[in-house]
């Protein structure tokens, strides 16, 4: 199951951010509810960014995996090995 990215029935909080003063009164005018567009736009700019991190992080891991199977050999390859011996041993 996925985590969410946030506890969407956490209390809003009172942020102060600058945008156009312009593009603000026409939305407004609109009837564009400038909050809830905002909290969409952060949501997928950390959706974003988090998905990003958590890339990074499964290549930094893949690395370390391949680095460990140059040194040690591959431990799939090393099972196999294990128990394809022909000495009676399991």
């Amino acid at each position: 199951m996925r985590d969410s990215l946030f506890e969407r029935e956490a209390s809003k909080q009172t942020v102060s951010i600058t945008v156009n003063s312009d593009l603000y009164a026409k939305a407004k005018r609109a009837g564009i509810n400038v909050s809830q567009v905002a909290e969409q736009a952060v949501a997928e700019a950390y959706s974003r960014k988090r998905a990003e991190t958590i890339k990074a992080e499964i290549q930094r891991d893949l690395a370390a995996v391949d680095e460990y199977a140059s040194r040690h050999g591959d431990f799939a390859e090393l099972v196999r090995t294990h128990y394809d011996r022909d000495d009676g041993a399991v």
